[in-house]
């Protein structure tokens, strides 16, 4: 069981595993996480997303529309951010989504310091969503790992190699991401490190 905090070395242990320069991750980790991918031990942070589970109902062969009126903080056709509520309450809004399908429920929140989507379970290695929301729970080099082998399934790991923040950015986080800055907040968080890791 590793800690709850990601250390240097597992930062280092994943950039070696994907071949990529360690600041390339930790721009990922600062950009992404915000810290710790942890609540408190054995609770990765979480956020629910209502018009996934709509679409992960149907993928099962339920209705949405038969639960929606009596759900209507956790199911909704289009994303709207006025249900999140952060925190503890993430969990409490996926435990009343859990009761209509345990799965989908599941598969409808992202998770952990890099906030996978549960349906990405497959691409992360996994024959289920519980195993990896099992290994979300794990620690925090766990959940690095997890990360890991989902960039190389979705072949990104050659734009960490190139530092192509852009060309990573719309492929992570789609079309939107100039709109979000996201590439540039790589940039500079990788610049950040680099700049860091050189006054030592």
């Amino acid at each position: 069981m590793s800690g709850w905090e990601l250390e240097k070395k597992d930062i280092r242990a994943l950039a070696e595993r994907l071949g990529v320069e360690p600041c390339a991750v930790a721009a990922l980790i600062r950009v992404e996480s915000a810290g710790s991918g942890f609540i408190e031990p054995g609770m990765p942070k979480i956020l629910f997303e209502g018009h996934i589970f709509w679409k992960e109902l149907k993928k099962v062969g339920l209705k949405p529309e038969n639960f929606a009126a009596d759900h209507p903080s956790v199911l909704f056709s289009k994303w709207d951010k006025k249900h999140y509520r952060g925190g503890r309450g993430e969990y409490e809004r996926l435990v009343e989504a859990e009761a209509i399908h345990r799965d989908a429920a599941q598969s409808s929140a992202s998770w952990g310091a890099f906030q996978i989507m549960g349906f990405n379970y497959a691409a992360c290695g996994f024959s289920g969503v519980g195993a990896f929301v099992e290994a979300q729970k794990a620690g925090a080099a766990e959940q690095a790992r997890v990360f890991g082998e989902f960039l190389r399934s979705q072949r990104l790991v050659r734009f960490l190699q190139a530092r192509d923040w852009a060309g990573f950015a719309e492929r992570y986080n789609g079309s939107a991401y100039a709109a979000n800055k996201y590439d540039e907040k790589l940039r500079a968080a990788y610049e950040r490190c680099v700049a860091e890791e050189g006054r030592k």
